[in-house]
């Protein structure tokens, strides 16, 4: 190589190795004071890609554990609510089996008294947790965790919507349930009695007619008990009324002397059919009856009105207000009008107008509270009232004497089933906060796991790093040491120019 003043090459050599260690030194030195081993892009541009999606899932499953936690508080205070609704059925339960034994001899409007406001209370209960329609935990809950391949892989479901998860009194079925003394007795035959069998060869067809809060109008509706060939017990026979009758309000029980009974608050005439074949309930007999649990007055017979002058003014009255209702000869031309405009005025009310099977063209009016209804009538003869002017017609109390506890059996039936559907909506609730505790648990293992997965990435091998760090000073010192020395090297061309 040519001996050069002009252009030092081995200065250039030593400074282009000097400003390579000082970048292989800076690097070093970031990577000890800062931990990671990608501090920029170009450190390892790949790797930062992999890396930031591992901190992405880390942030993400670390909100999801705060968001499953905070739905497993939401959990808890449901499920303190339901364990205290529970114990409120018990002491239901408790005092519709005190009313219903036929040997006590208080006051069971007293029981009932406690009973009616201890449904209040489940209900005030149940809106509290969110657990009645519309409530806000009446619905599918869905927490978000993350750390699945997919949106919806990442959530935790937890469905408490619809009826079936609702713990007021209607949703627990024991809305309109009563434990004062009243029931209807409509059978004579001991269906308690093992030795019975009924409907052998033959079936038996009970005809309900209801007012039906949904259309806001009268059914009817029919239920068939079939024997089969070989007849079926008492017990099967409430069964297979019950299971008819059970989202009507209506509950197929049996008295203290094990005939059939209807108890519940519900509104109703039914008329029994004769057996086709083999023992009814009643032997071989047919039989009709109101509802003799409820506040009503008896069916009494109705006239059609003809001519407007004959107009009837009827004046209904409880503790929710009043209403007056006018039956002309539209709304009071036939039994089916007459009804229908009754029940439009009423019904807000909790007062019903049915046709009743007690006797021909009859109209039963029926309350599960106490009310009255006033009549004014200009010509004899029309409408409900058989006098002119004005008339009261007398509103019987619940018929104890038909069968004292038929209400009182009726609500044990539909606070065992309660106890059934509250531990229904219990297990749901348990299952949701296992299930939020098991994804919390792989949350904080993919959290692990990721922070590990990251840490290879992105983390400074201290160890390694300290080492290089040494070689950088090292490798710095030698390169300013050999700078120095070759720019020292040109003055040696000095001495080829001396004489």
């Amino acid at each position: 190589m040519s001996y050069s003043i002009v252009t030092n090459v081995t200065s250039m050599v030593a400074q282009e190795n000097l400003r390579v260690n000082n970048d292989f030194q800076h690097r070093t030195i970031t990577r000890v004071t800062s931990g990671y081993r990608i501090n920029a892009s170009g450190d390892d541009a790949a790797g930062l890609a992999v890396a930031n999606k591992y901190r992405s899932d880390i942030a993400e499953l670390t909100q999801g554990v705060r968001n499953a936690n905070d739905g497993i508080s939401v959990l808890q205070i449901v499920d303190g609510g339901l364990t205290n609704i529970s114990k409120i059925i018990d002491r239901l339960k408790t005092l519709a089996t005190q009313s219903a034994s036929s040997t006590f001899s208080g006051s069971r409007d007293t029981l009932n008294d406690e009973y009616q406001a201890l449904l209040k209370e489940i209900d005030r209960q149940a809106a509290n947790i969110g657990l009645v329609a519309g409530g806000a935990n009446n619905a599918l809950i869905e927490v978000y965790i993350g750390g699945g391949s997919s949106t919806e892989n990442a959530k935790v479901q937890i469905d408490l919507s619809g009826a079936a998860n609702r713990v007021d009194s209607a949703g627990l079925g024991i809305a309109g349930t009563t434990i004062a003394g009243g029931g209807t007795t409509v059978g004579n035959v001991d269906l308690n009695n093992s030795a019975n069998v009924f409907l052998a060869n033959g079936n038996q067809v009970f005809t309900f007619a209801l007012y039906d809060p949904v259309a806001q109008a009268t059914t009817s509706v029919a239920v068939t008990v079939t024997g089969g060939a070989s007849g079926i017990s008492g017990a099967e026979v409430l069964k297979q009324l019950n299971t008819a009758l059970g989202t009507y309000g209506i509950t197929a029980v049996t008295d203290n002397n094990g005939h059939l009974a209807f108890g519940g608050t519900r509104a109703f005439s039914v008329s029994i059919a004769a057996p086709t074949a083999g023992t009814g309930i009643r032997g071989t007999d047919a039989a009709t009856t109101d509802n003799a649990g409820v506040y009503r007055v008896a069916a009494a017979a109705f006239t059609a009105i003809t001519a407007a002058s004959a107009a009837e003014t009827l004046t209904f009255q409880n503790a929710s207000g009043s209403v007056t209702v006018v039956l002309d000869d539209v709304t009071g031309a036939d039994i089916d009008s007459a009804i229908a405009a009754i029940n439009a005025a009423t019904a807000s009310l909790g007062i019903y107008a049915l046709a009743s099977y007690t006797g021909a063209n009859t109209i039963t009016i029926q309350s599960s509270n106490e009310f009255s209804v006033s009549s004014y009538s200009a010509v004899a003869g029309t409408g409900l009232v058989a006098a002119s002017g004005l008339q009261s017609v007398e509103v019987s109390d619940p018929d104890a004497g038909a069968s004292p506890i038929g209400n009182a059996m009726a609500a044990i039936t539909a606070l065992t089933n309660a106890v059934a559907t509250l531990g229904l909506v219990q297990g749901r609730v348990g299952t949701g906060q296992n299930k939020l505790q098991y994804a919390i648990n792989l949350a904080q293992s993919q959290i692990s796991n990721f922070s590990a997965a990251e840490s290879r990435i992105r983390d400074a091998d201290i160890a390694s790093e300290a080492a290089n760090l040494t070689r950088a000073l090292v490798m710095q010192q030698a390169s300013v040491a050999a700078l120095a020395q070759a720019n020292e090297a040109p003055q040696g061309v000095l001495s080829l120019l001396r004489r």
